[in-house]
């Protein structure tokens, strides 16, 4: 667990310590502060009936050779270490070049195309799976799709030609780490048009060559619905889950089809109050844009606003949080349109509870090699990885994730 001492890293580690036994897990500790990591593993150890020492791997992500032995000494390095743009390249490459798989939670676009570039074909080499963003970003999004696909395949006998995702629930808090990778991405489109050309194109994470499609993009402002009775405002997210989702159809080799459409939203309601919200929620995430794309506002935000790297939601905010992603998917086969829906959601804070355990799960799918996936190797997705034995083991530990057919009229 490379990153314990941070808040999502802790998380994760006290998860699989909770979850999981030294008899079916061997785990350590990573970091570059020993006295930190320290202090991690004796509350673990305290907390544990089962647990009498976890081990501490010490590296530095600004000393390539030392992730290098990391990489050299485990089968799985699960990384919460961000941002992944100024930290986290070395340790991608030193586990392609060990041949080690890799789970990370980053929604850092800019910096998966860096990787997808410059490490996909190399990992597929090395028969080695580097799945990015398990976490809140993008787990819902990608396997909700997958498992929508995949019961409308099996129900009607075609895929959905669209699907929308609702961010439909949400409560949480907000790290530092999470806003100074924020501040990270607006800062690197503010300097570098690649970057901004990697954001501004729907399918930049799509192989090279096939980086073009009939997806126009995110949505930008309010608008009614063509699946359900309601406004819908744009989702924060969906620059990254979007483009995620567009990603797994890709690398399984277009079973939705290359004129598959993908949009993230938040629905707002039916009638003027649900125009109203939408239209308030549209405007805040303008605003914000706006601030952070500015340099001195973005530096003000991040001095004077914005939690420490560090610090994170409290506790309380956490065990009060819950989350709910529904993904509407729509086709056509020889009997006329269906309509299915898939549903991922946890009673647990979305960015910090959730994620622990999607991120968590997700390196115990890369460990016990409990993939459903054609794919061995690569830069990929958790869809496209790890596919439905993820979704089995989160409804093992409480989450909703299920897909049903939706009938005619109905707007749940």
């Amino acid at each position: 667990m490379w990153g314990a001492t941070g808040v999502a890293g802790r998380l994760v580690a006290e998860y699989l310590t909770e979850q999981y036994t030294p008899d079916t897990l061997s785990l350590a500790l990573g970091g570059r502060n020993e006295t930190r990591l320290q202090a991690v593993e004796s509350d673990l150890v305290d907390g544990s009936d089962e647990w009498e020492s976890v081990p501490i791997v010490l590296g530095d992500a600004t000393v390539p050779e030392t992730l290098r032995e990391l990489a050299r000494e485990t089968r799985v390095v699960c990384t919460t270490v961000g941002p992944y743009t100024t930290y986290g390249t070395p340790l991608v490459e030193a586990c392609v070049e060990a041949g080690t798989e890799y789970c990370d939670l980053t929604g850092e676009v800019n910096w998966t195309r860096e990787i997808v570039d410059e490490y996909h074909d190399a990992a597929v080499d090395a028969d080695t799976r580097i799945v990015h963003s398990c976490g809140f970003d993008s787990v819902p999004a990608d396997l909700g799709t997958l498992l929508a696909q995949s019961f409308a395949r099996a129900e009607f006998g075609a895929p959905c030609s669209q699907v929308r995702i609702y961010v439909e629930s949400g409560s949480g808090g907000v790290s530092g780490g999470t806003l100074a990778s924020a501040a990270e991405l607006f800062e690197a489109a503010s300097n570098d048009p690649e970057v901004r050309r990697v954001l501004g194109n729907p399918y930049s994470l799509a192989p090279p060559g096939e980086r073009e499609g009939v997806d126009p993009g995110e949505q930008r402002l309010p608008r009614k619905d063509p699946l359900r009775s309601s406004w819908t405002a744009p989702s924060p997210m969906a620059p990254v889950n979007e483009r995620v989702v567009r990603r797994s159809n890709a690398l399984l080799e277009y079973p939705w089809g290359r004129g598959f459409r993908c949009t993230e939203v938040i629905p707002t309601g039916p009638g003027l109050g649900g125009a109203a919200t939408a239209g308030l929620i549209s405007g805040g995430l303008g605003l914000f844009t706006l601030a952070m794309s500015i340099g001195p506002t973005r530096s003000a935000l991040e001095r004077f606003v914005f939690p420490d790297p560090g610090d994170g939601p409290s506790e309380e905010q956490m065990e009060q949080g819950h989350f709910r992603v529904r993904v509407r998917g729509q086709g056509t086969n020889e009997d006329g349109p269906f309509t299915v829906d898939a549903v991922i959601g946890a009673d647990r804070d979305p960015g910090y509870g959730g994620t622990a355990r999607m991120l968590g799960e997700s390196a115990m799918c890369l460990v016990e090699d409990d993939t459903d996936s054609p794919l061995s190797g690569g830069v990929l997705t958790p869809a496209s990885a790890i596919g439905k034995p993820l979704a089995e083991r989160l409804r093992a530990v409480g989450f909703t994730a299920s897909a049903s057919v939706v009938s005619e009229d109905v707007d749940s």
